[in-house]
């Protein structure tokens, strides 16, 4: 740290947030008598404040954090993919999915994606698969504790070990009692917060462009030519166009499945106030995604990737740049701490909404459904605490090794389970929302197969190549590597669980008509 006032301050703000946000889980918790009422709330919540919420659990510590920091390390090649053609994907699918599944999603009263695909398909065993699925979504439950950690760390000035448990203690303790109803206007002003971030983020740069764009490309390309290129084969995640636009366009269509993304729109009660909350959702989430720019702003502050005389990892240089660009001088401290208040809003919002949706899931879909009696509300409200807990334990475990020894990145690990998990939940929630007769089997099909060839992509296929000297072309370079990018294995696993999915559909729809005539 430069300055002992940068580090009071920030204590001083995190006790201030920390009160804010006891204030609104209590309010949120006096009304939160049922698993339902933990699930989607009982407070009819202003499209305005359902589409921050949105925004905000779609941003997460890896859009504020992880993701600049891949752009720090590879240029362009990294912003083309995480600001440009992820983001457009993933925003055109929110719009187009959304009002479809709210409306099969309020006529069955889901509370969970789990228990809307097994509704959907009426198959308790379906909903069964999903909801043990889901549990990979804790691998992005620890991408943003570490993230998060990791800003802290640096701004507190306090052993990340500390920072760790402590986060963990506070988050998943206040999660166990409010739920939905404080969760929305948490994940509101936590948007706000973000969206001031992102301004002064973007802007934080504005010196580097002293002299034009060609005077900031040519600051890029003296550090090294590759950064200005729109491809890295240096890298591991953008090599080629296939990775950087093909597999995030795919993945970025898809990833608007996952639990606390999609459910969202349930928390609205009136169907006229849709297409404000997705408006106000895409608004915000646009500068969002864009805020990863900043870390071309973050190479050229640390040419060499060091800082204080430390190396810095992939997950540590957003944290150290807005260290080094805003703890000199009393207006730039303030400045320097709202930044800090924003990195923090990012990971938040999205884990209070990750805490949600993992839990209410074990206790109704894993736990309710399994337990060989009948649970009551009080009961399932205690499961759903243990549940909390549970995840909170695994999570402290989990995170300090990724501390201690990322593989390049925390992102990585994330990518690779929550990829996983709506690669394998895309073809159920599209072929639910827009084919009228489908025989469970076929989404079925393409859930299987898609669990399948994406860990078959990551982890077996590479062993053929590295092993055995399996060559399959131009696909053969992305299977090679201490470092794989989980994109590819997700791309491929959605496109042929598709292909699956559609032809096993044809087929049961075929049988069906045989046997009608």
């Amino acid at each position: 740290m430069d300055t002992q006032s940068f580090i009071t301050g920030t204590w001083i703000l995190i006790s201030l947030y920390i009160a804010a946000i006891l204030f609104f889980v209590i309010r949120g918790a006096l009304k939160t008598q049922s698993i339902a009422d933990f699930a989607v709330g009982n407070i009819k919540f202003s499209p305005t404040a359902v589409g921050l919420s949105l925004a905000a659990s779609i941003t997460s510590a890896a859009t504020f954090v992880v993701n600049p920091g891949f752009i720090a390390n590879y240029g362009l090649s990294g912003v083309l993919s995480f600001c440009v053609f992820f983001p457009f994907a993933a925003m055109v699918s929110l719009v187009v999915l959304t009002k479809s599944f709210r409306k099969y999603g309020q006529k069955i009263k889901a509370l969970t994606l789990a228990q809307w695909i097994g509704d959907r398909y009426n198959s308790k065993t379906y909903s069964l698969i999903m909801a043990f699925l889901s549990l990979l979504m804790i691998t992005f439950i620890v991408l943003i504790v570490v993230a998060i950690t990791k800003v802290l760390s640096k701004a507190l000035n306090v052993e990340e070990m500390y920072v760790l448990i402590g986060l963990v203690i506070f988050v998943f303790g206040y999660m166990m009692f409010g739920g939905a109803n404080s969760m929305v206007y948490t994940n509101s002003i936590q948007a706000i917060v973000m969206l001031v971030v992102a301004i002064i983020l973007l802007t934080s740069g504005y010196e580097h462009f002293k002299g034009g764009i060609d005077a900031f490309v040519e600051r890029l390309r003296s550090i090294d030519p590759v950064l200005v290129k729109a491809t890295n084969p240096e890298s591991w995640l953008f090599r080629d166009f296939y990775e950087i636009i093909f597999a995030q366009i795919v993945v970025g269509i898809a990833v608007v499945v996952q639990p606390h993304i999609i459910t969202k729109s349930l928390l609205l009660k009136d169907e006229k106030q849709v297409n404000k909350f997705l408006i106000i959702a895409v608004a915000a989430e646009a500068l969002f995604f864009i805020v990863a720019f900043a870390g071309l702003y973050a190479r050229i502050t640390f040419p060499d990737l060091t800082f204080q005389g430390e190396a810095l990892k992939n997950d540590g240089i957003i944290p150290a740049y807005v260290v080094a660009a805003f703890s000199q001088g009393w207006v730039s401290v303030i400045i320097g701490l709202i930044v800090i208040l924003g990195l923090i809003s990012a990971g938040l919002s999205t884990l209070e909404g990750l805490i949600q949706s993992v839990s209410t899931t074990i206790t109704s879909d894993i736990v309710k459904r399994l337990s060989p009696v009948a649970l009551r509300e009080k009961q399932l409200m205690w499961i759903n605490k243990v549940a909390i807990i549970t995840l909170a334990a695994i999570t402290i475990v989990i995170s300090w090794e990724q501390i201690v020894s990322p593989k390049l990145s925390v992102g990585i690990l994330a990518q690779n389970g929550v990829y996983a998990y709506f690669s394998a939940a895309f073809i159920p929630v599209l072929f639910g929302i827009f084919l009228k007769e489908v025989d469970y089997r076929a989404p079925l099909a393409a859930t299987l197969t898609s669990i399948f060839i994406h860990f078959s992509v990551y982890y077996v296929l590479p062993v053929f190549v590295e092993n055995y000297g399996l060559d399959l072309g131009f696909f053969t370079k992305y299977l090679q590597g201490t470092v794989r990018n989980p994109a590819i294995a997700a791309s491929t696993a959605i496109v042929l669980s598709t292909i699956v999915g559609i032809v096993v559909h044809r087929i049961t729809k075929r049988k069906k008509m045989v046997q009608a005539a």
